[in-house]
């Protein structure tokens, strides 16, 4: 008797006629399901605006592979005289972070610094009129990034929060930290670990994030694959409280500011690697936040480097000022020829228009004031990795406001070049806007260099006008 086996025949090529089936969907969409499910869970976004987000950078018109519209080129200016201030030095100085701020109130600004070749953070005082002095107020802080002077405990006088990568070069290890310099009101300050053996954290701002009158922290750690977004909920008598936001790695700055205007703050943080992209954590004033994309560069080599928010076209919303330029990915460090700087303009309701102002290799830190007292907002840019073996290389640009958001590049200096940090103030209470660096000579060459260098304004720009 014959064994049947046409149905075990049938049935073996109906599975082989499946297998290849399978293998098509999962492709086609089991992986694409993966990802969005992946990219939600890392994000912090729910699985429809994962699509969104892909759809918008897919769809986008912007092609920044390829250099932009650049601004027009006015004349190289000479209204800053830059003389250097703080420590001398013999290796090349590393300096992260500079921010102009009178510490002690005496009515004349200081600079506060972060150091990370001496891992520490110091306080250039300025005791007299044009007089400045260097005090270290707290070391062993390894690569201090970024730090904040904000009156964190509410005792009337300045603290400082420090953002610390643990190393300044990019690294897996979870060697970061957050760390409260407490001021007692005589400037001697105590060293307070809010949270450490983190991924590498490259900024930290102070606030209330909770409504609950007492001041927390938000928290961008760059880490290198993996990175955060955090904020720290204060529970008072020095207890913390942490909560993970996004886990999306290189993130550079985090914003405290309300920009839906409810009430309560909500952060802006500048992710970038290959994400390149502007999120808004919207903040229900208990301390709840919902993640929106405000921005996403279609190119994955942007190169994003800093965001300060602004009102930059005065019109009484924060817009958000953003310069691409960082290139510590390459080695050695190269910028690349769609480097530059833009701003998101704030149409409302979390809406953000992009506009290109201009190209700018290595554009770091860009500054707004009305320099020349026309009325509106002009820009000031640093470069730090500029192409410093050519003869044009700027480190220091001002993009003139004409009128109507539209901007004339002027060269301000060539040298000293490798300049990371850039901050605003009148250091000498003439009216009359100032300027600060910060140099990171990271890299060679080594020909040109600052550390910390204040930029005194002559005037000549207002006797113009």
């Amino acid at each position: 008797m014959k064994k049947n086996t046409n149905g075990t025949k049938k049935s073996g090529r109906g599975i082989k006629t499946l297998i290849p089936v399978v293998i098509i969907l999962f492709v086609f969409i089991g992986i694409p399901l993966l990802l969005i499910q992946y990219q939600a869970s890392r994000t912090g976004m729910t699985w429809g605006q994962v699509v969104e987000r892909v759809m918008n950078r897919s769809g986008s018109g912007e092609n920044i592979a390829e250099v932009m519209p650049d601004s027009k080129k006015g004349e190289q200016i000479d209204f800053l005289n830059p003389v250097l201030i703080g420590q001398s030095f013999e290796e090349p100085p590393l300096i992260s972070h500079v921010q102009a701020v009178d510490l002690d109130k005496d009515g004349l600004l200081d600079v506060i610094v972060c150091d990370s070749k001496g891992n520490f953070i110091s306080w250039i005082r300025q005791d007299s009129l044009g007089v400045f002095t260097e005090k270290i107020l707290a070391d062993e802080l390894i690569a201090p990034a970024h730090v904040q002077a904000y009156d964190f405990d509410n005792d009337g006088d300045l603290d400082l929060l420090v953002a610390v990568m643990g190393m300044l070069f990019p690294n897996n290890d979870k060697i970061g930290s957050v760390v409260v310099l407490e001021n007692d009101g005589n400037f001697n300050f105590t060293k307070h670990v809010i949270v450490d053996k983190i991924a590498r954290v490259t900024d930290v701002r102070g606030g209330d994030l909770d409504g609950d009158g007492d001041n927390d922290l938000a928290v961008a750690q760059f880490g290198y694959d993996d990175g955060e977004t955090r904020w720290i909920e204060n529970l008072g008598n020095w207890k913390f409280k942490s909560h993970i936001l996004q886990n999306l790695s290189g993130p550079i700055n985090v914003e405290v500011v309300d920009i839906d205007k409810d009430g309560d703050n909500d952060l802006i943080s500048l992710v970038s690697q290959e994400w390149e992209e502007i999120y808004c954590f919207v903040n229900d004033g208990k301390g709840n936040f919902q993640p929106k994309l405000l921005y996403g560069s279609s190119n994955q080599d942007f190169g994003s480097s800093g965001i300060y928010m602004a009102d930059v076209d005065q019109d009484g919303d924060d817009d958000i000022l953003y310069t691409n330029g960082d290139a510590f990915d390459y080695i050695p460090p190269q910028g690349r020829p769609w480097h530059g700087v833009q701003w998101l303009e704030n149409k409302g309701d979390l809406k953000f228009q992009f506009h290109r102002i201009c190209n700018f290799t290595g554009a770091y830190n860009a500054r707004p004031t009305d320099i020349d007292g026309d009325g509106d907002l002009d820009l000031f840019v640093v470069s730090a990795f500029n192409l410093w073996e050519r003869p044009d290389a700027l480190s220091f640009i001002w993009l003139e406001n004409t009128g109507n958001m539209q901007f004339v590049k002027h060269s301000i200096a060539k040298i000293p070049t490798h300049l990371l940090s850039l901050e605003l103030g009148d250091f000498n209470n003439d009216g009359l806007m100032d300027m600060v660096t910060g140099a990171m000579h990271a890299y060679p060459p080594y020909t040109h260099m600052s550390r910390v260098a204040l930029w005194m304004n002559n005037g000549k720009m207002m006797k113009k006008n």
